[in-house]
């Protein structure tokens, strides 16, 4: 094949082009992405016959790294010698909410509520009336629905959101409410330098 041989403009041909030229502007350069280098291999004579190339290592970015969540604390049950105080009434209990009666959303944010504050004061020992959820004559309700908060607010103490507050929880001695209440032992604030 021969090369093509390219045609030389003819002066009505130059000046032609130079007249549309003349007003155009230049579109503005688009940066184009670096192209990463491949990586060099560097092959080093082995003692056996199938050697491979070894990577030549480079220095690489450091990824971003993510913060890790410190993990959640862990709910300890209530020892013997501290609830036995509580029902004796030797060790008294700092501040009671009573959530019965009320519907689920009411009840959790009424509860998040009391904890907060209960730990800003630096109570260490709650009681959170639930109800028992009895029959109560005619109902709308079957007995499956009755006593709702009693079931939920112990999965509500284990939530992500209550694990900062709560050290840990036992239901109530018989004086206190027995089954239709929950001792809730609370963790101390920590005090320290604040952002």
């Amino acid at each position: 094949m021969t090369p093509r041989r390219r045609k030389e403009l003819t002066a009505e041909d130059s000046e032609l082009w130079a007249f549309v030229t003349r007003e155009v502007t230049p579109l503005k350069r688009r940066r184009r992405k670096p192209v990463p280098k491949p990586v060099e291999l560097v092959v080093e004579p082995a003692a056996g016959p199938a050697a491979k190339p070894v990577p030549k290592a480079k220095a690489a970015a450091p990824k971003p790294v993510k913060p890790v969540a410190p993990p959640l604390p862990p709910i300890a049950p209530i020892d013997k010698h501290e609830r036995r105080q509580v029902v004796r009434g030797t060790r008294a209990i700092d501040a009671r909410i009573d959530l019965h009666g009320m519907r689920q959303a009411e009840a959790h944010g009424a509860l998040r509520g009391f904890l907060a504050i209960a730990q800003m004061r630096g109570y260490s020992m709650v009681l959170v009336i639930t109800g028992k959820g009895g029959t109560g004559g005619e109902s709308l309700f079957s007995a499956d629905e009755r006593g709702v908060l009693r079931r939920v607010v112990p999965q509500w103490l284990r939530m992500p959101d209550l694990r900062p507050l709560v050290l840990g929880f036992e239901e109530a001695h018989q004086g206190h409410g027995g089954s239709g209440a929950l001792y809730v032992r609370l963790r101390r604030l920590r005090k320290g330098p604040q952002p």
